[in-house]
């Protein structure tokens, strides 16, 4: 089993209504449960990864990386990963509540299998709120910052 087709399958996973999923391929088994999804390799190599249950947008999105709600507009998880604010643990944070920023700027990272994807600012916007912790694991379409869009 491929990284593309276990994401794929998280992804899916995560939209649907099942609360458990377990699959056993060549020796590779993956178990994805809502509340923690584990990978395991065979023998040596035993993976497993957190993801937080979120709940689901009441409004549809008018872009993949955003959305809004109530209380504002948001910059959401493309993915289920691991939130780093910044590039290494002594650099500066890509962003800082207050801080303007501009559509395609690299906000923060999110990790998942050891892979690292940087999210970008689908807006020209500013900061109002950082709402994971670095370092936390963040679900699929998960609000990651409150922004207020300029």
């Amino acid at each position: 089993m491929d990284l593309e087709s276990i994401y794929a399958l998280m992804e899916r996973f995560e939209r649907s209504s099942l609360t458990g999923l377990e699959l056993e391929q060549n020796g590779t088994r993956l178990k994805l449960d809502k509340t923690v999804a584990v990978a395991a390799a065979p023998a040596a190599a035993v993976a497993a990864v957190s993801a937080v249950q979120t709940p689901a947008a009441p409004a549809p999105q008018s872009e993949a990386q955003s959305g809004t709600q109530d209380e504002g507009e948001y910059i959401k998880a493309p993915l289920v990963g691991t939130f780093y604010a910044a590039a290494g643990p002594d650099a500066e944070p890509f962003v800082k509540v207050g801080d303007q920023v501009k559509k395609g700027q690299t906000v923060c990272i999110l990790e998942a299998m050891k892979m690292m994807s940087e999210i970008p600012a689908p807006m020209d916007c500013v900061i109002e709120e950082i709402l994971v912790e670095n370092g936390s694991l963040a679900g699929y379409d998960a609000p990651l910052f409150r922004v207020r869009r300029v």
